[in-house]
């Protein structure tokens, strides 16, 4: 009887079911047995009863019923979904909350947050200071980023990816963690406390001078990477703790503890941390450049921001090694499922197939292009004139810090507004913001640097020089377009796979991953490379360099609208299969009356008996086992 009950459960009914009379059995019988709640309450159905299909017993639950006015409370037995493996009841009580919200999610979400402030924090430092490095360096220029970009970064975080792939494979979770993100600690470190003290001993100097004489000064950038070698490894290695520590680590940490539900209802606020942080680490680095304002003469004020700057990038490491541990130690991993949806490995010629036969996905591809070109092309430009207003390492950092400061606040706001435009103004407007702001505030930046001699007088007004119109107003465009990118465009980009079937949709992502993301990175790096060479410099590329990113933003608006349409057409497509499907699936039921003059509901024969026979006796008899 015992194996027989575990195999087949105790509420399973018969595969192909006979109608059959319930007699009444005595208040000891087996019947009462299995069903004590029957013996009780002869006469009231159980409520909330969810019979076994699969085999295995269900856990009975005691919850509360929804109170009726002017009745009390009281204990009812609820039938729950889990299900007792051993065959022994499981009886289940609530965990406890704080503010709504489980204590177990909050011991998940709140050093998840931290984590991730952390993370975002130093971020925002070692970007800033990358580029006051490779930019301000004696012998370099902002000319530098785009073969940085190229040959030094790009080659590196391929090989840092194949690394990792390796090190998955040899080692545990967390020895992958701390594996990954020691090494990073140790070098900001050590960059601040011994390599930038001792570069002048070991920067190849008088070689780069030698062939900056026999090559000419088109080749500035290539030579650059030569000169000021230790700089640009900090450069790579700030870029890598962008993509590594927060795309691959963090996200990697944070899914792997997190349930769908919970993730649903906080990964959004962690975008708004992200802003918070971006605020808070722009005014660490306007503070830690505003030293050398309160130093003596002949102390190198930016080997002390340094110094301070990198300290405090150690200091959030640690923290973020420290609060890892602790989650792992006190905090229980989710059950997950087994069965995973495997991602194509798809090379690059079939990713390019797949984006030539579908019109939607080259769109979609345009989009990702066009934005990394075309941010790639200003960013660049806007540098260039940066450096030219402060030539300072400490100025340039301060106001580095003002940028990032101002670059958080705007996009909370616009992370805040996303809804509402959306809500309002749909998909297609939403799509179309960020190509705007960057077109019109290109043409702004550009006209300034081409046609700067002309305005002066009227600058002039405002206390302002046409270099420093041109550095404020090239600071609007990439506060603007990251924002936008951040609060739309990203949100505009992963919603546009929604729609797509399966195979398409899962396809298609790699496709862009394969193609498109690296085409956008190093897209307007190249073009950059070949106007250097082929003009001599940054400065007398600028005018092509304006054409160029009119061109893309305008295929760029193109694409967005053609998308637009595409995307409307499918939504209204799934939106009329979906009412399609609720209304085959609606089934009007029909009132019979039995003998006894009580009133039954009844639908189609076959949702009541499958094998079609004996529809009638069944529904005649209200005490059959169905309708227990």
């Amino acid at each position: 009887m015992e194996a027989l009950l575990q195999t087949k459960g105790l509420l399973s009914l018969p595969n192909k079911p006979k109608t059959r009379a319930f007699y009444p059995l005595p208040q000891g019988s087996l019947r009462h047995i299995f069903n004590p709640i029957n013996s009780l309450k002869p006469k009231q159905p159980l409520e909330g009863l969810s019979l076994s299909s699969n085999g295995f017993q269900k856990v009975q639950v005691f919850g509360t019923k929804p109170q009726l006015v002017g009745k009390k409370n009281k204990l009812f037995p609820v039938c729950s979904a889990a299900t007792a493996a051993d065959g022994e009841p499981v009886f289940t009580e609530e965990s406890p909350k704080f503010m709504g919200i489980e204590i177990v999610t909050l011991k998940k979400i709140i050093p998840l947050g931290v984590m991730f402030f952390c993370i975002l924090f130093n971020y925002t430092i070692l970007r800033d200071t990358k580029d006051v490095l490779v930019v301000t360096a004696k012998g370099s220029s902002a000319e530098i980023i785009p073969f940085l970009k190229t040959w030094v970064n790009l080659p590196m975080a391929v090989g840092f990816m194949l690394l990792y792939t390796k090190l998955t494979n040899v080692l545990s979770k967390q020895a992958l963690f701390y594996t990954v993100i020691l090494p990073f600690i140790a070098f900001f470190g050590a960059f601040g406390f011994v390599l930038y003290p001792l570069s002048n001993y070991f920067h190849p100097t008088a070689l780069a001078d030698q062939l900056l004489n026999i090559l000419g000064p088109r080749f500035l950038g290539p030579i650059a990477l030569l000169r000021i070698w230790s700089f640009c490894l900090f450069y790579v290695m700030a870029e890598l703790w962008g993509s590594v520590v927060i795309s691959v680590l963090f996200w990697g940490f944070a899914n792997q503890i997190t349930t769908v539900d919970e993730a649903k209802r906080f990964y959004p606020l962690f975008g708004l941390g992200a802003n918070v942080a971006l605020i808070f680490s722009g005014r660490t680095v306007k503070y830690f450049s505003n030293l050398r304002q309160s130093l003596g003469p002949g102390v190198d004020g930016w080997a002390v921001s340094l110094k301070a700057m990198m300290s405090i990038v150690v200091g959030m490491g640690v923290a973020i090694c420290f609060i890892y541990w602790w989650v792992n130690h006190n905090v229980p991993l989710p059950t997950r499922s087994k069965k995973k949806k495997e991602k194509p490995n798809l090379s690059t010629m079939e990713s390019l197939k797949i984006l030539a036969s579908s019109k939607y996905m080259r769109d979609l591809a345009t989009l990702v292009v066009a934005y990394g070109i075309s941010i790639n092309l200003v960013e660049v430009t806007w540098k260039s004139k940066l450096k030219a207003q402060f030539p300072s390492p400490n100025e340039y950092s301060s106001f580095m810090g003002d940028f990032s400061t101002a670059t958080g606040i705007a996009t909370f706001t616009m992370m805040l507004l996303s809804q509402w435009i959306f809500d309002k103004y749909g998909w297609g407007t939403a799509a179309k913001i960020t190509p705007t702001v960057l077109l019109l505030t290109g043409v702004g930046f550009f006209s300034l640097i081409l046609f700067g001699t002309p305005l002066a007088p009227t600058l002039a007004k405002f206390g302002m020089t046409p270099l420093l119109a041109a550095v404020y107003v090239g600071a609007m465009q990439n506060i603007f377009s990251k924002s936008a990118k951040y609060s739309l465009f990203d949100p505009c980009k992963e919603m546009a796979y929604i729609p797509l079937d399966e195979d398409t949709k899962v396809k298609g992502k790699a496709a862009i991953d394969v193609v498109c993301n690296p085409l956008g990175k190093s897209g307007g790096a190249l073009i950059q490379q070949f106007m250097i060479l082929s003009f001599g410099s940054l400065a007398n590329s600028t005018p092509y360099l304006g054409g160029v990113l009119l061109v893309i933003v305008l295929a760029w608006l193109g694409a967005a609208r053609s998308l637009d349409g595409q995307f409307t057409a499918l939504r209204r497509e799934e939106e009329i299969e979906k009412e399609m499907e609720r209304a085959s699936a609606v089934k009007i039921p029909v009132v019979s009356q039995d003998e006894g003059g009580n009133g039954s509901l009844t639908s189609d024969s076959s949702s009541l008996n499958p094998t079609g026979g004996d529809s009638a006796g069944a529904s005649s008899e209200p005490s059959s086992p169905r309708n227990l």
